[in-house]
């Protein structure tokens, strides 16, 4: 709600709007994939190997973003 409530302050007018509708529509597509493809990979993430590949890539994808982060805070 923060991101998006000061990433919408930058519109104005009929802008707004269509951001709004736009935010809208992205969050109901991204749920409803969210929840489509749980089902889908049902069968497949009733193996452990599977978790361990899913944790070990959520893992490498936020010590990406902390290290690009850091990186161009001057922090490295």
């Amino acid at each position: 709600m923060i991101l998006i409530g000061s990433i919408s302050q930058q519109f104005s007018g009929f802008h707004k709007v269509t951001f709004t509708l736009g935010a809208i529509l992205a969050s109901f597509i991204f749920f409803f994939s969210l929840a489509y493809g749980a089902k889908i990979l049902t069968p497949l993430m009733q193996r452990q190997s599977a978790w361990r590949t899913l944790d070990c890539l959520i893992a490498l994808i936020m010590f990406t973003i902390a290290f690009q982060l850091a990186y161009e805070g001057n922090w490295l």
